[in-house]
């Protein structure tokens, strides 16, 4: 992505305009008027909410995000006290935060809307960057994408739409017959849509598309603006009742998603929080380096900057920021710096060079911190069964006692999950993994998080280091001989931390990890409705749980998913299945 000193200028009299487009962001006589104006009262706004418990705003153009902030501002003021505001936004040029802050400090009476907003700024890189506001209610996905692309990849059905690109004669791409097809399919009937431009081609655009498109009086020196309605009526939706099933990180990250969306689930665990694989003292998050920069990569460099974001905003999760990646042979050496150079991460996230890999937003977090952030409460029971009948999904222990009833079911209880699915009449395979870790106390200071194919991580009292990788083995004792493996192994790289410590002086912890056969989680809709997956995250599980279980709690709701369709199909779990139907046609 361009850096934002090359795409903005500032004019005399303090207004930010595009270098690129040769255009303002908004009116240089009153912005906000033009915003309420144009795009609140183009669509309908506050009244087209009145009596909703959701509502979905799409944007072309997020700019300095003025409309945003004005929006947040009326919701806060008009929407029902239980409402849930989703916002989808595109911007393939970002601004900063910085910059969005000195364009908005022209009005003061956005700064309660405004200032949430750009303490949340969405980051540039290429991808869909997802900020939560809770104190209204909102949630806000912002594509920095080409518009083509983000509107292809968006799930979501908008109620109205804020149609602010540049000038048509300047940004014609933004307003094609294509596009303004897109808008239309990713519209929910009756949606509306304002829009400070009249040409001829919009217009014609728009009503090709399925509106119906009236001219109105303009704003400030424009004589007209247009407002656009497709036919119908939104439909109304119900909550149903959600049960996740597990509470180690992939539980406790669906229950967090629920909650986002404005539901309190039902969260069930054989044990309680963390007595799976989640329940070691430290854990790494860091990305999956892959230098193809596919749609693999893309939801690797997504997934693990929305992880880093959710475990900042719990207090005392983070062990030490930044990891370090040790190259192993020149080809580390160059697939680190295409993945550095890729444009999937911040700008100074991954720094390259001819030893490894600077992962400098990269995490050490403290497990029990996120678990207990993220799971209370907890009921305790071991559910053996899964039946369907009427609509509901009712979930028992092994005596038929029932633990549960609920319209949705996300199953995220690691190994154990493939079992509970195949009850359920859902056939998946989950390949067991165990690793063994290692750790000692210790007074001396701790040391930098360093990775190479083992690992060793600060914690709050010492070091971590391991782990153990044994396919097939499903065994969760502590065993020495495991011990002795991770010594030797820390011994290769850091020599200096293994002297004087032998397998009886060590800590451990032993668990299974889930796997699926391509490596990659599963997560999304198992096949019966209501029924959903969260599994098979492997040894990243803290780096894929926070952004997958936004993606499976949004499918679970009906609510737009932070993930582009085609990254949301790399952990589809009907992937397989599809695959093998391919490879069995003549």
């Amino acid at each position: 992505m361009s850096e934002p000193a090359d795409i903005l200028d500032w004019t005399p009299e303090g207004h930010p305009r595009s270098r690129l487009y040769g255009d303002v962001y908004f009116s240089a006589e009153d912005g906000l008027a033009e915003s309420e104006a144009v795009f609140l009262g183009g669509c309908g706004l506050p009244e087209a909410w009145a009596g909703r418990d959701r509502f979905c705003v799409a944007e072309l153009g997020f700019g300095t995000g003025l409309n945003i902030a004005a929006l947040l501002d009326l919701w806060r003021r008009t929407a029902e006290p239980t409402a849930r505001l989703h916002v989808f936004s595109v911007e393939a040029h970002p601004l900063s935060a910085e910059e969005a802050a000195r364009a908005l400090a022209a009005w003061p009476r956005l700064t309660e809307a405004s200032g949430p907003m750009i303490a949340r700024w969405p980051g540039r890189a290429h991808g869909f960057h997802r900020v939560e506001l809770p104190r209204f209610r909102a949630i806000l996905d912002v594509a920095v994408l080409d518009v083509a692309e983000a509107l292809a990849g968006w799930s979501g059905q908008a109620d109205a739409w804020f149609l602010d690109g540049f000038s048509p004669a300047l940004n014609p791409a933004m307003w094609s017959p294509a596009i303004l097809d897109l808008v239309a399919a990713r519209s929910a009937p009756g949606a509306r849509a304002g829009t400070f431009t009249v040409a001829g081609a919009v217009r014609r655009g728009l009503a090709a598309a399925g509106f119906e498109v009236e001219k109105r009086p303009g704003h400030g020196r424009k004589r007209e603006r247009l407002e656009a309605r497709l036919p119908g009526e939104a439909p109304a939706l119900a909550q149903p009742r959600i049960c996740v099933v597990g509470a180690g990180i992939a539980g406790a990250s669906a229950a967090r998603a629920l909650r986002a969306l404005g539901v309190e689930p039902v969260l069930l665990d054989a044990q309680g929080p963390g007595a799976g694989a989640s329940g070691n003292p430290a854990a790494l998050v860091t990305p999956r380096l892959d230098a193809g920069l596919g749609p693999v990569a893309q939801l690797a460099a997504q997934a693990f900057a929305r992880a880093v974001d959710l475990y900042g905003e719990v207090a005392d999760a983070i062990v030490a920021a930044g990891v370090r990646q040790l190259a192993t042979g020149e080809r580390d050496v160059g697939r680190f710096a295409r993945v550095a150079a890729s444009g999937l991460f911040e700008p100074g996230a991954l720094v390259a060079d001819a030893q490894g890999l600077d992962q400098r937003s990269a995490l050490v977090v403290e497990p029990a911190a996120a678990l207990a952030a993220w799971t209370a409460p907890v009921a305790i029971g071991a559910v053996a069964r899964l039946e369907r009948a009427n609509g509901v999904w009712r979930l028992t222990d092994a005596a038929g006692g029932v633990l549960a009833e609920a319209e949705a079911v996300i199953l995220a209880a690691g190994q154990a999950t493939a079992g509970l699915a195949e009850g359920a009449g859902v056939a998946i395979e989950l390949l067991p993994v165990r690793g063994q870790a290692s750790w000692v106390s210790t007074s001396a200071e701790r040391p930098a998080a360093t990775a190479w194919g083992g690992y060793v991580v600060p914690t709050r009292e010492g070091f971590l280091f391991g782990a153990t990788h044994d396919r097939g083995d499903i065994g969760i004792e502590v065993r020495a001989s495991d011990h002795a493996r991770n010594l030797e192994t820390l011994a290769a790289v850091r020599p200096d931390l293994a002297e004087g410590l032998t397998p009886d002086a060590l800590s451990g912890r032993a668990a299974t990890r889930a796997t699926t056969a391509d490596r990659l989680p599963l997560a999304g809709a198992a096949g019966p409705e209501g029924l959903f997956l969260l599994t098979g995250l492997g040894s990243r599980g803290f780096s894929w749980a926070p952004s997958l279980a936004e993606h499976v709690a949004a499918l679970a709701l009906g609510a737009p998913s932070p993930l582009p369709a085609y990254l949301a199909e790399v952990v589809d779990p009907g992937r397989f299945a599809r695959r093998a139907h391919r490879g069995a046609r003549p």
